[in-house]
């Protein structure tokens, strides 16, 4: 490979929760320059302010080898591409790479000869050669370089694959403490690859054998989460039935060193809500249908629909009429302590009270006013009143709701009514409903 280490101009395409961590890391060693579409986003970094929360002012404007720029003309320059844009899944729950084949004709019209492009979004095993590469070739003209062409091909880009593994809003796990999956398309790139996120990944790496390998561990990091969540919810749902406190057989289970421990709940996020489905559309793609996989999707989708249902049986125990009543929702965002709503599962407790004409208040101190009302059109309020309310339903842990305490939160509901603890935020015998 042309490009030394010490040599490298590394673009970041797409700075969310991933790619902006990753330009700061980068940053500190490497001329980078961080470039997303978002004309606002960039604005608000170069003035220190990151509306993830997820990296400090004082970061942002520590770095004089770290620029941000919405202009491709700035990445011309760059001999390395990260890859780190959105890869959701449409309404028919099929990967959407909308954003991923657009960032690959981008880079295309830049590309070089011994340019490497790494793809960090999370995608179905193949997606990378099979989808992106193809792109890039049409709009370089250039061809990639794998194992079977390296000694035929003189001008040609490498392309590797890293997956991304970044946790919103943990302040514990972050980018430099978490062992890095990487891969190349040559045994030549893979190393230079591997040798570059070595220089900034304090835990290390895991080379994999091949990119195809390295989107598997990717997609199966989090579909095992899936399906360990949902078979948790569904003894959540067995245990409701039987009159056991779900919370309690968990603990007394967890006593044996090799009980995993996971708490039941609503599934979604950026990663383990979507990922599964990337996995079962290569498989479906290929004749094979997932049992097991789509199951825990299944199930874990229907978790909304199964806490709508538990309120109102408890509802109707009490004489409390669901037509026309009020229902305080406390939480929007897809985990606790971030400000991160993408594929929150909340939403589905929300429609499915709106549906049986509830009137329904949302309260999130992370979620952004704005950005709620503009991807699922919620006016959140900003505190909830006393005494309002015919049930309460605490749909994320955050702190803040945890310093509030149940007595606080209790006096949010009218004479009559019922608090659902979803996360298990307080004692058993503090709330009127437990998942």
């Amino acid at each position: 490979m042309k490009i030394l280490l010490n040599k490298s101009k590394i673009a970041i395409i797409g700075l969310g929760y991933v790619g902006l961590p990753l330009a700061v890391e980068f940053g500190k060693k490497y001329s980078v320059v961080g470039f997303d579409v978002n004309s606002k986003r960039i604005e608000q970094l170069k003035n220190g302010f990151d509306s993830t929360l997820e990296v400090e002012s004082s970061e942002l404007k520590k770095s004089e080898l770290l620029n941000f720029t919405d202009s491709t003309d700035d990445i011309a320059k760059c001999n390395i591409f990260v890859v780190t844009v959105p890869t959701p899944i449409d309404q028919n729950k099929c990967p959407d790479l909308t954003a991923l084949k657009k960032a690959s004709e981008m880079i295309g019209k830049v590309l070089k000869e011994g340019d490497v492009v790494i793809y960090e979004s999370t995608v179905y095993p193949g997606c990378t050669e099979e989808e992106c590469t193809p792109i890039l070739e049409k709009y370089s003209g250039l061809q990639h370089l794998n194992v079977k062409n390296m000694h035929q091909v003189n001008a040609g880009f490498y392309i590797g694959y890293s997956p991304e593994r970044i946790n919103p809003g943990d302040k514990l796990h972050r980018l430099t403490n978490i062992k890095k999956v990487t891969s190349g398309s040559t045994p030549e790139s893979a190393e230079f690859i591997d040798n570059l996120y070595s220089s900034v990944v304090i835990a290390g790496t895991h080379k994999a054998s091949s990119i195809k390998v390295a989107e598997a561990a990717k997609v199966i990091e989090n579909t095992q989460r899936d399906v360990n969540i949902a078979l948790i919810n569904e003894l959540a749902i067995l245990f409701n039935k039987l009159g056991i406190d779900t919370q309690q057989v968990l603990e007394a289970a967890e006593t044996k060193w090799n009980f995993l421990p996971f708490s039941p709940g609503l599934v979604g996020g950026h990663c383990i809500g979507v990922d599964p489905y990337y996995l079962t559309h290569k498989a479906q793609s290929i004749g094979y249908t997932p049992e097991i996989i789509l199951a825990g999707r299944r199930l874990n989708d229907n978790m909304g629909s199964h806490i709508v249902s538990q309120l109102l049986d408890s509802m109707n125990e009490k004489k409390i009429k669901v037509d026309g009543s009020r229902v305080l929702v406390m939480g929007l965002a897809f985990k606790e302590n971030c400000p991160d709503i993408r594929n929150t599962r909340v939403i589905d407790i929300i429609k499915e009270l709106a549906r049986l004409n509830v009137t329904v208040d949302v309260h999130d101190p992370w979620v952004n006013i704005d950005e709620a009302k503009n991807e699922y059109g919620i006016e959140l309020i900003e505190k909830p009143k006393s005494g309002m309310y015919d049930a309460v339903i605490i749909a994320v842990s955050h702190l803040q709701f945890a310093d509030l305490g149940s007595e606080a939160i209790k006096k949010y509901g009218k004479k009559t009514h019922i608090l659902y603890d979803v996360k298990y935020l307080l004692k058993p015998n503090e709330s009127d409903l437990r998942l």
